[in-house]
């Protein structure tokens, strides 16, 4: 079995560390774990891993975030899967700092990314994987605050945190997405 895993980001080195690009972040931890190399293709950087019998397929859009729907689009039609063997992993405003919630569907949430992907869809009903970035920022400085790194405060942990999103991944494609739920949301 084969799944598409798509971390959003940024692509460039500005944007490298900072909260919007964790889906960056898991999908090269995955890669390094399992010491595969990612090539540029179409839209993305790509590489294969293999877990426990099945094939995760990790996708970095070059699209930028809010075109991240382009790189779904191909990615599901050349590999011939469907929507229900993707993954999304993406940051999150409305979660604490490294708070892992796994959904099988919902609301783009504001985020352009997730609007992206859902309008090239047509639908919201697809697998995502939200990473808590918490909140914490004046108003008007949401922008700002996704594209700035992550605290000093929360780096300290942040190996740890990437760790288990990246388990998060792993879980949704070998227990699939009711039973990776149960195991990913408890935490």
């Amino acid at each position: 079995m084969k799944y598409l895993v798509l971390g959003l980001g940024n692509i460039g080195p500005e944007y490298a560390n900072t909260r919007h690009n964790i889906g960056f972040m898991v999908a090269d931890y995955l890669a390094q774990k399992h010491e595969a190399r990612f090539d540029i293709n179409r839209h993305a950087f790509v590489t294969e891993i293999k877990h426990k019998g099945k094939t995760f397929v990790l996708v970095k859009p070059t699209t930028y975030m809010n075109l991240s729907g382009k790189a779904v689009a191909h990615y599901l039609t050349s590999l011939k899967l469907e929507k229900e063997q993707m993954l999304v992993v993406t940051d999150d405003l409305a979660l604490p700092y490294g708070k892992l919630r796994l959904k099988g569907k919902g609301s783009a949430g504001g985020h352009n990314g997730l609007k992206s992907i859902q309008e090239t869809l047509g639908t919201d009903e697809y697998a995502r994987l939200r990473f808590g970035v918490d909140a914490n920022f004046p108003k008007g400085r949401q922008v700002d605050y996704v594209l700035d790194p992550f605290s000093a405060d929360e780096q300290i942990d942040l190996p740890l945190r990437i760790e288990r999103a990246a388990e998060a991944v792993l879980a949704f494609g070998t227990l699939g997405i009711e039973r990776a739920m149960n195991v990913v949301n408890v935490k």
